[in-house]
């Protein structure tokens, strides 16, 4: 499993980053055009959603990059 932590941080760093990025630009009235299907149901919706996307991705983040000790037995 240690040869997909690179993967996994950067999709951790790719969710967050898009649900950063997606509540900056829809304060400014911009959307991402692939992500215009989370605004479809309502605003507050959308919101709560990239708000899941950004610690989505933190805990993905931390997940990959944390230290277990079963890992260094092996």
């Amino acid at each position: 499993m240690t040869k997909y932590k690179g993967i996994a941080a950067l999709l951790g760093f790719v969710l967050a980053g898009l649900g950063f990025l997606s509540i900056i630009l829809s304060m400014i009235g911009l959307k991402f055009s692939f992500l215009t299907w989370i605004d479809a149901p309502g605003s507050l919706f959308g919101f709560v959603v990239k708000l899941v996307m950004i610690l989505a991705g933190f805990v993905i983040i931390y997940l990959s990059l944390s230290n277990s000790g079963a890992e260094d037995e092996a």
